[in-house]
């Protein structure tokens, strides 16, 4: 496990923030609360994100809030946070540039984290191994990843024959060829602060769904000539996404099983 002390190469090359998006309905759920204030292990699941953040170094939290922001704010309302708005559901690109006020002074060597408030089973092991990755590699942005048996409905990593990344392509628009790839994007984002923001300003409209996806900045920064790290460093029981109320208990017995495991009662394990 790296360290994440004051000899982390990866905390000198500037400050570490991050941003959790955390603006979503949950339409799945049946019910009208934010998918992000449902319990796991007892508390709101986005505070188990803002605890892995928190123990990966991360200095400086951006909470993206929209739909009843009110109810997110409450139940993260023991945390120092600070906040944006995403004023309509436009994607998950349009909620990152929502926060692009918060970073308007950020540093050339500013880096931060994008990720999702529903994913509770976050480890801060492995934000220490992207930022240590990402430092490293003086990157752009930098994507960890998670080979998993089906991966039926998520984006896959697309990489060339000799293991280079080219792009992550979304379940729907994916050729039979990039279908058979396991190797999927479970939305863990390191990015050089300024390059997202700037990155975020090319990315277009899906044709589909007329949304902004995050999805498209790496192979942007990647066609500007700029590092793209993609890394495997998920493990695959960590990406269960939450979209129904059975997933929320199968998600929050792994959440209870892992922190007994590891003498925890609640709150976040590395």
């Amino acid at each position: 496990m790296a360290s994440h002390s004051s000899s982390n190469p990866a905390l000198k090359s500037g400050p570490i923030s991050a941003i959790i998006l955390a603006a979503g309905k949950g339409t799945r759920m049946k019910s009208d609360l934010p998918k992000v204030v449902f319990p796991i292990g007892g508390r709101p699941m986005v505070c188990a994100v803002v605890d892995a953040c928190r123990e990966a170094g991360v200095g400086r939290i951006v909470v993206v809030v929209g739909y009843k922001h009110e109810a997110v704010r409450d139940a993260i309302k023991d945390y120092d946070v600070e906040y944006a708005t995403q004023t309509e559901q436009l994607g998950t690109g349009h909620a990152v540039a929502s926060a692009a006020a918060n970073f308007e002074a950020a540093s050339p060597d500013d880096t931060s984290f994008v990720l999702c408030g529903d994913g509770p089973l976050i480890r801060a092991a492995t934000l220490r191994t992207m930022l240590d990755r990402h430092s490293e590699a003086h990157a752009a942005a930098t994507l960890a990843t998670a080979v998993i048996d089906d991966p039926t409905g998520y984006g896959r990593i697309w990489r060339t024959p000799s293991g280079q990344f080219l792009a992550i392509v979304e379940h729907k628009n994916c050729t039979p060829q990039q279908l058979a790839i396991r190797e999927v994007n479970p939305s863990y984002y390191c990015f050089n602060t300024k390059a997202l923001f700037a990155a975020l300003k090319r990315v277009t409209r899906n044709p589909v769904t007329n949304e902004y996806y995050i999805t498209d900045v790496p192979q942007l920064l990647l066609a500007a000539g700029q590092r793209v790290e993609v890394i495997e460093a998920v493990p695959p029981q960590d990406i269960y996404s939450i979209n129904t109320p059975d997933d929320l208990a199968q998600v929050d017995q792994i959440f209870r099983s892992r922190n007994l495991a590891l003498g925890y009662s609640s709150g976040a394990f590395a």
